[in-house]
């Protein structure tokens, strides 16, 4: 029987999980594949930690290079993450004719357009279906079972401790602070979770849906960005009040010459079923001009998730080196031609929003908020004003119509020069509303 001879490279969470499913499920995986999958090299930095794991002699090595010059490996799986060796890693893998499986998205969104084409020159496949909502098969979606459709716009929760931070202060109504503490406790979040909380992950995917949906090159900068660091109870609270929930969106559009590409927290309506996709779970909705609406659900991270995407990209690889196939499904749009279409500026994007401002409890306040926002036409649906004080301030919560961000922020920076409000306004984008003339 043929063996399908693979180099790990990087025995960290995933990578642990790939070489257990491959051991465990061996017998499995060759039936459905009809070739054996033969771990023959495995490199990690540390080869003393018990992982629960064991190989033959000679498997295990501190060295990358030797899984990655051996003429008889025919795929490199790559685990290490980041942008600095990890690209290093698979372009000589790609250099040497190996084929390579990756879940590294902050890679593919930095360099993708480089490692793609050196793969497309050499002949060899790149998979990377985990890199993105870890077992989901969003990748797939995109570049198999959609590929007749013209894609409309993907909005998505791609980070699960983002979403379990939010679920647990909306749940438990707890503070930002104290949400986080819980998810580090748990392992749902890194020692130090800045690349989570801050957006910046959801970003990295987001750039690799986007290029894949519409052919184009993506600079991860274009990407607006906004955390969920300044998410408070109070605008929780006043969402639930109001029918929505607050989640960290990943979203993009066509609109026009130009593409919508932004990550923020957003308030979405309870009927919408993201609304409702709770802990360190993800969920992404995809909408095609044929199939409209498809929702995929599942865990974007952790072990045994995200190793059985990775395990499946090997399974695709492998089948395509038994039927001499490699390239079967080009990795760049248009014959090997991406495009270049640019990401809307944020000033630009239309949308509807929330509004909480910390007013000063004197008459004529709200008029000359009301004001403010009318001369830069922006349209007020409700108003809702507490009769609570916190610290001499009265929450003032507006949403409004339709308006353009470059508006919204010229009326604030007005309302804030007028000295009646304290703090900063919270401002808290409301996605998947319609006007009534829409």
């Amino acid at each position: 029987m043929k063996k399908i001879k693979i180099g790990l490279i990087g025995l960290g969470t995933v990578g642990t999980g790939v070489a257990k499913i491959i051991a465990e499920k061996k017998e499995l995986l060759t039936s459905r594949l009809g070739a054996c999958l033969d771990m023959v090299r495995v490199a990690d930095l540390d080869i003393v930690t018990d992982r629960g794991l064991s190989f033959q002699d000679g498997v295990l090595t501190t060295d990358a290079f030797l899984a990655l010059d051996d003429p008889d490996i025919d795929i490199i799986v790559e685990m290490i993450g980041g942008t600095g060796f990890a690209k290093e890693i698979v372009l000589r893998a790609i250099e040497n004719g190996k084929h390579v499986v990756t879940a590294n998205k902050a890679l593919l969104a930095d360099c993708g357009k480089e490692l793609f084409e050196k793969a497309m020159e050499k002949k060899v496949d790149i998979a990377f279906e985990a890199s993105v909502g870890g077992c989901m098969p969003i990748i797939k979606t995109l570049r198999e079972s959609m590929i007749g459709n013209e894609i409309k716009g993907i909005t998505g929760i791609l980070n699960g401790t983002c979403n379990y931070i939010l679920s647990k202060m909306y749940r438990d109504k707890t503070s930002f602070k104290d949400a986080l503490k819980e998810a580090m406790d748990k392992g749902f979040a890194e020692a130090d979770p800045t690349l989570d909380i801050s957006g910046e992950d959801s970003a990295h995917k987001l750039a690799v849906l986007t290029s894949l949906a519409y052919g184009t090159d993506v600079n991860l900068a274009d990407i607006y960005l906004e955390g969920i660091e300044n998410i408070h109870r109070i605008d929780i609270a006043f969402a639930e009040e109001f029918g929505y929930r607050i989640k960290l969106i990943a979203t993009n559009k066509p609109r026009g010459n130009a593409i919508e590409a932004r990550v923020h927290p957003a308030m979405i309506s309870n009927d919408n079923l993201l609304a409702n996709v709770e802990e360190n779970l993800n969920a992404v909705t995809v909408t095609g001009d044929s199939t409209g609406d498809i929702l995929l659900y599942g865990y974007g991270a952790g072990m045994m998730p995200t190793a059985s995407a990775v395990v499946g990209d090997i399974v695709d690889i492998a089948r395509n080196i038994m039927s001499g196939a490699a390239g079967r499904i080009p990795l760049i749009f248009n014959s090997g031609k991406s495009k270049n279409i640019p990401i809307m500026p944020i000033d630009d994007i239309q949308t509807h929003y929330y509004i909480r401002f910390s007013a000063i409890d004197q008459p004529g306040v709200l008029s000359k908020i009301s004001g403010a926002l009318g001369k830069h036409q922006i349209s007020i649906k409700t108003v809702h004003q507490k009769s609570r004080r916190i610290n001499n301030k009265v929450p003032v919560v507006m949403l409004t119509h339709r308006a353009r961000e470059s508006n919204m922020k010229t009326a604030l920076a007005l309302i804030k020069q007028m000295n009646i409000i304290d703090p900063d306004p919270v401002l808290i984008r409301i996605e998947g509303e319609m006007d009534d003339d829409e």
